[in-house]
């Protein structure tokens, strides 16, 4: 279980002298401040949106600039490379974010993404967009994100109070909406204003104005209790602990495997399966960009509403029955004839699966110890970035053996076994979020 309420939210320690996270000023007891309010948690928030917003533009640029330089199949290859060593490298990235210190990281990982994008962006400014060029960076890119997403999850527990843990994911959720709504058409005006190369110099730009928002962040060093769950040997004892506080725990456990399944049965139909419907429906694509944006906004509100509020009562059974609703509206989407009420379902869509994701997230980062978070961050961050989409080919080969129907109905049946697993495991059904 985490270690005790009062010793980590007080600072713990000698001062914070012997914190992993190098200068720390120690935030005192006094009453928690609502994360809102916070200008340290501002600053943190601040330091994210710019880093996601460059994270958003680069893959813009590099989609564009990798079909511009070859074949859509060798586009995919290098967009490909990327995805690979994030996969196979998130665990160790865990461990790293844990041994070191999340800032430390985040600010190391973000320095290098930075330095290599701007590279990048001189190289492709003075020779033009070449696949080599393009698979290197996406390899370097993805490979600083293995380490980079397991640090930004296990940095909230370090600037913020455990009580303000949930409005600072519901804000967290926020800044990802909005940088996905700004960074795609940002990326799309630089690579129309100046070529690939400019949307690299603004993606560098971007995620190099978080550096010195984060360097100024005051860090909650962590109890006695948490730091000794730090001192394994070796690298791999690191690992396997992480795991093992994960298996062990009552909430965690089966929290990963309720994420596992929502994931797995989320990510095919609203991805290859809502292109086909809107080709089969005869959308199009500014119909199907219309169904995003419906489930973007309900996305949104979720967020926003776990911002504003900081907590939900009965957190555990509230995720568990939005999951099931979530899943209900996902196979309804299939059954919809008409654009206007695919849109409406894919706003509820978006509200209950937004919702029961950001409780998810909130829930992980009350429920894990500090010194685990960037290990427990890693998995999940491995189930959902590494597993469910694998889903997609098997989502597109059974629309075309059976239709979107069934395969709709099927995908959201497994998203529901994750709201099950939430109902039936005990001590996830009954979590709260500290309040």
């Amino acid at each position: 279980m985490t270690a005790p309420t009062d010793s980590r939210d007080s600072g713990g320690g000698q001062n914070g002298q012997n914190s992993r996270d190098g200068r720390v000023a120690l935030l005192d007891a006094a009453p928690e401040r609502p994360a809102h309010r916070d200008p340290n948690v501002l600053r943190w928030l601040g330091a994210y949106t710019s880093s996601v917003l460059g994270d958003n533009v680069y893959y813009i640029a590099l989609s564009w600039a990798a079909v511009r330089a070859g074949t859509p199949a060798q586009a995919g290859i290098v967009m490909t490379v990327g995805a690979l060593p994030r996969a196979v490298l998130m665990l160790g990235g865990g461990v790293v974010a844990d041994r070191l210190g999340p800032r430390r990281v985040v600010i190391g990982s973000d320095a290098v993404r930075c330095a290599v994008v701007l590279a990048v962006a001189a190289v492709l400014f003075l020779t033009g967009p070449r696949l080599w060029t393009l698979a290197l960076l996406a390899l370097v890119f993805g490979t600083v994100d293995a380490v980079f997403l397991p640090a930004v999850g296990a940095l909230p527990a370090r600037i913020t109070g455990r009580t303000q843990l949930g409005r600072v994911h519901g804000m967290r959720g926020v800044a990802n909406r909005c940088a996905g709504v700004v960074g795609a058409p940002l990326g799309g005006f630089a690579v129309a204003a100046g070529g690939a190369s400019a949307a690299f110099t603004v993606a560098g730009l971007l995620i190099a104005v978080s550096a010195p928002l984060l360097v100024s962040l005051r860090m909650r060093a962590l109890s006695g209790e948490d730091t000794a769950a730090e001192r394994a040997a070796t690298p791999w004892q690191d690992l396997r602990a992480g795991l093992r506080h994960i298996r062990r725990h009552r909430v965690l456990g089966p929290l990963m495997l309720a994420v596992a399944l929502g994931d797995l049965g989320f990510v095919g139909p609203l991805n290859v399966g809502l292109a086909l419907l809107a080709d089969r429906r005869g959308w199009g694509a500014e119909g199907m960009g219309w169904v995003l944006a419906g489930f973007g906004a309900g996305a949104g509100l979720a967020s926003l509403l776990l911002a504003v509020r900081g907590r939900v009562p009965r957190a555990g059974l509230v995720t568990g029955a939005t999951v099931i609703g979530g899943s209900v509206a996902i196979a309804a989407l299939a059954l919809v004839p008409g654009l206007a009420a695919a849109v409406a379902v894919a706003l509820a869509v978006g509200l209950l699966a937004g919702l029961s994701g950001a409780l998810c997230g909130a829930l992980l980062q009350t429920q894990t110890a500090p010194a685990y978070l960037g290990r427990v961050t890693a998995v999940s961050s491995l189930v959902s970035l590494g597993l469910a989409p694998l889903s997609m080919p098997f989502t597109a080969g059974a629309a075309d053996a059976w239709g979107l129907g069934p395969v709709f109905a099927v995908s959201a049946a497994v998203c529901a076994l994750g709201g099950v697993v939430v109902l039936v495991a005990p001590g996830l059904r009954r979590a709260e979020l500290p309040g």
